[in-house]
């Protein structure tokens, strides 16, 4: 493929109505994408966690934590470069890119594997834990392949294309493992699904948008595309010191159960906001890269973008959180999660801010301004680290997600450094999320005990919540959610 058709590819991306146009696409798209495969997902964690004991559920949590360390090395952020750049970009762009990237990922996998036995026995991990390990470093060169097909998705924000891998992988992913746990293989039913993912995912996006890896190292692109990248991909370093070696190193002084817990708390609190904030959030970096030669139409675009997202992620992580221990009283099986259900209203505090804050970091990032973003994780990593080994010393495994908590509640730094570049209105967009959040919880908490008595029961509660605070935004921000919604039925008309 030359040049002359890539770049026009990309001749209509800086069109301000096709961005809007493609942002609200993308957007239902990918929240049709999350709704499929969250209820995948829920039903198959669920079930998971019913046929796999706490231990086997940690190890896979720890396991995914410790390989997870290898993705922040494996492009030193030349994707995100390549889709914040405000000028078209080339083949040798393109090109750059990949034998960069393949480079690291090829020198990470070789040492991976060959530290692979040590890194087991480090953990404590049985044979079955060394063939997951294996296996997820294998998919993670598997998933190495599909970065530029999924660059030039994103920057032209067809998210419509982009999403149906991700299904594709999903469900053979779970469907796998659920089978497999069911049949009484433990780990390993891990091992089998990451490995299917892996394959399924290179082989679907290929065949959605055709690119024929090329290797070559431009100088003048690779200089260009390594300003933004390396300050990006330090943050995206930050972010795994803060997240993913806290996991791994919980796995080493705490037993294995007790991360079992903090993982499914973690998981639990944090699946409102995958569920829904992260189809937003996966349309802003791009849709705000292309708006920020445009400030009045970013400004409009970061407060519908939080609007959006506090009312829909608000409700749900308290609404999870106030149901949570009906849940665990009345589904067999499930008491043995009740010892995590501190943890889950703690991470759930941490939910709240992050629905606010990437939103934030993603307008930071967007506009160039990367090394103020990096400043904000330096602060958040510090705390973490700080704050965690000693909390736990005070209250056991619970202080892991006190931590968090804490830690997030310093979100509101990055709401005054936005505000310093863009003149963004947050409480006006947030008050009336928070206010149906806080009434429609309260009537949950009190009630839960009344009518949560069965699986009926607790579905009753669930509509009636839903309801009440579906009334509550209607009556405090009324005009404002029609006008979003009208706007959202014009740009879908629009083709």
């Amino acid at each position: 493929m030359d040049e002359t058709v890539v770049e026009e590819r990309f001749q209509d991306e800086i069109d301000i109505e096709a961005v809007k146009r493609r942002s609200v696409k993308g957007v239902v798209a990918l929240t049709s994408r999350t709704l499929f495969l969250q209820v995948i997902s829920f039903v198959a964690t669920f079930l998971l966690t019913v046929f796999l004991s706490p231990r086997e559920f940690g190890v896979f949590f720890v396991v995914s934590a410790v390989v997870n360390f290898l993705v922040y090395f494996s492009d030193i952020g030349l994707a995100a470069a390549l889709i914040q750049r405000k000028e078209r970009i080339k083949e040798e762009d393109l090109a750059t890119t990949f034998t960069i990237q393949q480079i690291l990922v090829l020198t990470l996998v070789g040492i991976s594997l060959s530290f692979s036995s040590r890194i087991a026995g480090f953990y404590g991990l049985s044979p079955a834990g060394l063939a997951l390990l294996r296996a997820l470093i294998v998919a993670f060169f598997l998933s190495s392949l599909k970065t530029i097909p999924s660059i030039i998705l994103e920057r032209r924000l067809q998210f419509n294309k982009l999403i149906i891998p991700q299904i594709v992988e999903n469900i053979l992913f779970y469907s796998t493992a659920v089978y497999l746990a069911w049949q009484g293989r433990g780990v390993d039913s891990f091992t089998t699904a990451v490995l299917i993912r892996g394959i399924s995912g290179v082989v679907v996006i290929y065949a959605l948008e055709p690119w024929i890896p090329k290797f070559a190292i431009k100088r003048k692109s690779a200089k260009q595309l390594l300003s933004f990248g390396i300050p990006f991909q330090v943050n995206s370093l930050l972010a795994l010191v803060k997240d993913d070696m806290l996991i791994a190193y919980l796995g080493k002084v705490l037993p294995l159960a007790q991360v079992g817990f903090i993982g499914w708390a973690q998981r639990w609190a944090l699946m409102p906001l995958r569920f829904f904030s992260d189809s937003i959030i996966k349309v802003t970096f791009p849709a705000y890269s292309r708006l920020q030669h445009d400030s009045e139409q970013l400004k409009r675009a970061v407060e519908k973008s939080i609007f959006a997202v506090a009312t829909v992620v608000f409700p749900s992580v308290v609404g999870l959180i106030s149901i949570a221990p009906a849940l665990i009283r009345i589904i067999p099986g499930y008491e043995k999660w009740q010892p995590a259900l501190i943890s889950l209203a703690l991470f759930g505090v941490n939910a709240l801010w992050a629905s606010l804050s990437t939103t934030l970091t993603n307008t930071l990032n967007a506009t160039g301004r990367i090394k103020t973003s990096l400043k904000l994780m330096v602060m958040w990593t510090a705390l973490t680290w700080g704050l965690t080994p000693l909390l736990i010393f005070w209250i056991g495994f619970n202080g892991v997600a006190l931590a968090s908590a804490i830690t997030a509640t310093t979100s509101i730094v990055a709401v005054y450094l936005v505000k310093r570049i863009l003149p963004i209105q947050v409480l006006p967009n947030i008050t009336a999320p928070i206010i149906g959040t806080a009434v429609m919880g309260t009537f949950v908490y009190a009630l839960s005990p009344i009518i949560a008595t069965s699986i009926v029961g607790i579905a009753a509660l669930v509509l009636l919540a839903a309801i009440l605070y579906v009334m509550l935004i209607l009556l405090f921000a009324r005009e404002k959610v029609f006008q979003e919604l009208s706007l959202v039925r014009q740009y879908l008309r629009k083709k």
